[in-house]
């Protein structure tokens, strides 16, 4: 529309300088009718030429749309389409490692239905098998109680697995707000040990503490006792009866730190890269456990610029050390 206003206006001018050529001279008014003429036709000739760009680029954004990676975008670097070309270029590289970590995330959930499936597959195909046996008018009333145990320990198990997946969800998808309080190490590590002293107890290893003053750092005291609490669970799970668990707490100028040591086996060599990636379980270490535990508190620790390292000591025994700096590093 904006086009053919535009050859009527430029139609209309070239009448209006015409006609008084006429009265003056007709090879005058014969030039203006031809330049008039070969300005039209350049101007044709430029506006088609854009006109196919324009439609190029149109063509090129709907091949975009329907997931063609092979577009360039190299034609566009001259003209007035330079720029336009350039951001579109831009929001397409976005688009695709967007696409890229949309297909990434897709994959990772997928593996985790299929990894938290499993997980949950084997503890409730027990309690079935409980819960059959329970049906026996035979049972005896110790049987019976010794039953109910069991069915409480796995979904005990199972309930603290749905849990900490959720919570290492919410933390991953940056759901979570830590909260920045003023937290005593004496105050988390005699919570945490509450938590897990009926376990050590029932296993046969003690938990000893050595608290070097009165340490502290500023984080979030609800999430750190659970990350700690996971850390505790493991070096009690791997600590044979008669083992020792002990948790030091001392600070620095810089930083607060806490280390769990335990008496077992330590970690294998070759375990100890991957021992905090999530459903990690190919080792005789991790084979008992879920394989969630040691992600969930690294994702915590390291949530709130905190460090959690895992390494073994001599002459046995695995050890893991957690550092919260005071100031940003």
């Amino acid at each position: 529309m904006r086009d053919k206003k535009r050859r009527l206006i430029h139609i209309l001018l070239t009448f209006a300088l015409i006609i008084p050529c006429l009265f003056f001279s007709i090879p005058c008014a014969v030039m203006v009718t031809v330049s008039s003429a070969v300005f039209l036709v350049f101007y044709e000739m430029l506006f088609a030429q854009r006109r196919s760009k324009v439609m190029k680029l149109c063509d090129d954004i709907d091949r975009i749309l329907r997931s063609d990676d092979l577009i360039s975008f190299d034609e566009y670097k001259e003209g007035e389409l330079s720029v336009l070309s350039a951001e579109i270029h831009k929001m397409t590289i976005r688009l695709r490692e967007q696409n890229a970590e949309l297909q990434s995330e897709k994959q990772f959930a997928k593996e985790a239905l299929e990894d938290i499936s499993h997980q949950l597959r084997t503890p409730l195909t027990s309690v079935m098998m409980i819960l059959g046996l329970m049906r026996s008018s035979e049972l005896t009333e110790k049987e019976r109680v010794e039953y109910l145990q069991d069915l409480y320990e796995l979904l005990a198990r199972m309930k603290w697995l749905i849990e900490t997946m959720l919570s290492l969800s919410r933390i991953e998808a940056d759901a979570v707000r830590f909260a920045s309080d003023v937290v005593s190490c004496r105050e988390l590590i005699e919570r945490c040990i509450d938590t897990v002293s009926v376990t050590a107890e029932l296993k046969g290893v003690e938990i000893r503490t050595e608290i070097d003053g009165e340490p502290g750092f500023t984080g979030d005291l609800h999430y750190t006792s659970e990350a700690v609490i996971n850390l505790l669970k493991n070096a009690i799970e791997h600590t044979p009866e008669g083992g020792t668990v002990t948790v030091t707490a001392k600070s620095s100028s810089i930083s607060a730190e806490i280390t769990i040591t335990d008496t077992g086996n330590g970690i294998p060599e070759t375990e100890l890269p991957h021992i905090f990636e999530r459903f990690y379980r190919s080792s005789e270490y991790t084979k008992n456990g879920f394989g969630i535990g040691l992600a969930f508190a690294k994702k915590v620790i390291s949530a709130q610029d905190g460090s959690l390292k895992a390494s073994n000591r001599k002459p046995h025994g695995a050890v893991f050390d957690i550092t919260f700096y005071k100031t940003t590093i």
